[in-house]
């Protein structure tokens, strides 16, 4: 089976973080069922440690205005010109703050030898923003673009 570690996330997303459990199994359990449902142990691993990482990233309150995003060459390698107008687009339309863009980002370059299409970068976003406290409206935001609910004009 050819899984990467974008798929374990999105296995995870759908089947236990968009659901406000009040009792999660516990991450061996949920290990366990991955492998069972076919995935590698590497690519589990590695998915747990990119949620882990994640967890551990708080908003940081920025003490200044909004500033202009360069890319670095790395990102800019990494984030077509689409991934990173698009990551534009939601931080002038206020769905992201320039603190979880940040976060966007890096979440993105953790994946190592994922190729970053629009649509996984949607995904990473709405895993971001549900990983963020108070970012409900954000998060509902973003659900209605990830799921085609609205129609996005990008100018």
């Amino acid at each position: 089976m050819k899984e990467n570690i974008f798929d374990v996330l999105m296995y995870l997303f759908e089947n236990y973080m968009e659901e406000e459990l009040e009792i999660l199994p516990d991450s061996d359990v949920i290990k366990v069922e991955l492998q069972e449902a076919g995935f590698e142990t590497y690519e589990v691993n590695k998915a747990f440690d990119w949620l882990e990482s994640l967890s551990q990233q708080r908003a940081i309150t920025p003490m200044v205005a909004p500033a202009f995003r360069i890319f670095c060459s790395q990102e800019i390698d990494k984030l077509d010109l689409e991934c990173r107008n698009f990551v534009l687009f939601l931080e002038h339309s206020g769905i992201l703050s320039s603190a979880n863009r940040e976060i966007v980002i890096d979440r993105a370059m953790a994946l190592d030898n994922e190729e970053i299409s629009l649509e996984k970068l949607k995904w990473i976003v709405l895993m971001v923003l549900l990983s963020q406290p108070d970012e409900e409206i954000a998060f509902s935001r973003m659900e209605d673009i990830v799921y085609d609910l609205v129609p996005m004009y990008m100018h």
